[in-house]
């Protein structure tokens, strides 16, 4: 290992050599490693091979996800869920009882261990809504019913939020064709000191297509200045959770 004992420091690579900076000092090192033709070639790198083909199923499955939630996503302010999701991905990929060691698939995997995962893990759905909420799923819709409340008794109001929405979202996807639909349905926007009525909200099965489903409830704080709406603290006060999952 080489050591920089000058006053130049560099960070970075410069042909063949890798600069860094450790506790130790700026250090530098060439570039190593087996080279990819034979990780794909030589049998004692089967179990990498094996690693890399799962991963690239989980990665493209864990991209599909995350792409039919995307009116969810870009509402929660967690920097890390893209991490988490992939990582939930992965755990259902390795749940495949089917397919041997390194052919294992996302959607051979037990789905249901999606369920209950919050997208926000700083405001969790049961920390900011402190609600009867009653879920009812039939084979050809799934739903939401929300008695009447009073915001201010009922909901963590973060401050300077002035109005808040619930939104169910619903996502039908086919890992084999890369195929997704999402279907949303929205309550009012409800003004955190007025009373809320009784909230109501559905998901037709028939319009989320797809092999795999899952089902989100979610909440929606804002700011109303002169009729426009604006976000509190990016999102980070917003909560949804996957209170269904179902696997066709």
């Amino acid at each position: 290992m080489a050591k920089q004992a000058g006053v130049i420091t560099l960070n970075g690579k410069v042909g063949r050599l890798s600069f860094y900076k450790t506790k130790d000092g700026y250090l530098a090192r060439e570039k190593g490693g087996v080279s990819k033709s034979r990780i794909m070639n030589d049998a004692r790198f089967a179990r990498t091979r094996e690693n890399l083909k799962e991963f690239a199923d989980n990665a493209s499955s864990a991209k599909l996800f995350r792409d039919a939630l995307r009116p969810v996503i870009a509402k929660i302010g967690d920097k890390r869920l893209n991490l988490r999701i992939t990582q939930v991905m992965m755990k259902v990929l390795q749940s495949d009882l089917v397919n041997n060691r390194g052919e294992r698939m996302v959607r051979a995997g037990d789905w249901s261990l999606l369920k209950d995962m919050e997208l926000n893990a700083a405001s969790s759905l049961g920390s900011t809504l402190f609600l009867e909420i009653n879920y009812t799923d039939s084979p050809t819709a799934w739903a939401v019913a929300i008695p009447a409340f009073v915001p201010q008794d009922f909901v963590a109001l973060p401050k300077g939020a002035t109005h808040l929405r619930i939104t169910a979202t619903g996502v039908g996807l086919d890992f084999e064709t890369g195929a997704r639909t999402v279907q949303t349905s929205v309550s009012d926007l409800l003004s955190v000191i007025d009373p809320a009525a009784v909230i109501s909200l559905s998901i037709d099965k028939s319009l989320i297509p797809g092999t795999h489903r899952a089902f989100v409830l979610s909440v929606e704080f804002v700011q109303m200045v002169n009729g426009s709406e604006y976000s509190i603290n990016n999102g980070a006060h917003n909560a949804a959770k996957m209170v269904g999952v179902e696997q066709v």
